[in-house]
């Protein structure tokens, strides 16, 4: 296994060559700098995550893909495979990203998980990095969720690799420092104002938009939160991250000092005690 390209480097520089410039041009938040506060670590977050998510998701798929396609009757395989590849794509957003939102909720209200994905949330300086600061294990198991139904589903390879484009791309812009609006769209498109407000620091905020394509799917949830064109102007958490890759990786397993105050499982309980 070549090891060079389990980093990808490339797909670094190409995105930072394409954002870099993007971000300035329409920028969100114009004082931002470029290299931001911890974007190195970020970048060594992206280089080492890529080995590790990459070998987990061999190992699993290796593991369980055959066993679990077999449990799918061959019709509804055929049935898949046969249908235009316009269609197919369509199927995969909603399936994988209907399956992502159930995962990335459990990440947050579940407090043993939130350990993990507090990592991401720790970033007070969004743009276009901000995409890569996540912990391994919070990744894998999101793309596990994702992309395990549709290769057991048996969608073509063709139609899974212009999704894998597709969510790519749009996991970068929806994080980028970008005033862009999407429109009427953005009630049927992820957009950097929905993902914006998930990173928000405000409490009416938490516990929404957990969708990484479909908003459709966090209104059918009741988890949206859109205020208008309104951006957030505050990003982070309360929690006491640490800031160097190796003790970011750390955190989660290490015995809660008490001090975390993880604000989405408290607004969850917070809401659920209200109703």
């Amino acid at each position: 296994m070549d090891l060079l390209h389990l980093l990808n480097p490339k797909a670094l520089l190409i995105a930072a060559l394409i954002f870099i410039p993007f971000e300035r041009l329409t920028a969100l938040h114009g004082d931002q700098k470029i290299l931001r506060k911890h974007w190195q670590n970020d970048v060594l977050t992206f280089m080492i995550n890529k080995v590790l998510i990459n070998l987990c998701l061999i190992a699993t798929f290796g593991l369980f893909l055959g066993t679990l396609t077999g449990l799918i009757p061959v019709s509804v395989r055929e049935f898949v495979l046969e249908q235009p590849l316009w269609l197919q794509v369509i199927e995969i957003i909603l399936i994988s990203d209907t399956c992502y939102y159930l995962t990335h909720r459990a990440f947050h209200e579940v407090p043993v998980l939130w350990k993990f994905h507090s990592i991401h949330h720790s970033v007070e300086e969004m743009d276009w990095l901000a995409a890569y600061r996540i912990h391994p294990l919070d990744q894998t198991v999101a793309k596990i969720a994702s992309l395990l139904p549709i290769f057991v589903l048996g969608y073509s390879g063709g139609a899974i690799l212009i999704y894998a484009f597709i969510f790519q791309w749009q996991t970068i812009l929806i994080h980028s420092n970008t005033r862009l609006s999407f429109g009427p769209l953005r009630w049927i498109v992820a957009s950097p104002q929905f993902h914006h407000w998930h990173h928000a620091n405000k409490p009416e905020a938490y516990n929404t938009n957990y969708a990484a394509q479909v908003p459709l799917i966090d209104w059918l949830f009741g988890t949206l939160y859109m205020p208008g064109k309104k951006l957030p102007e505050k990003y982070g958490i309360d929690d006491d991250i640490p800031r160097y890759y190796h003790q970011q990786f750390v955190y989660p397993f290490l015995k809660s000092s008490g001090t975390d105050t993880q604000p989405e499982a408290g607004a969850a309980a917070e809401r659920a005690g209200s109703q």
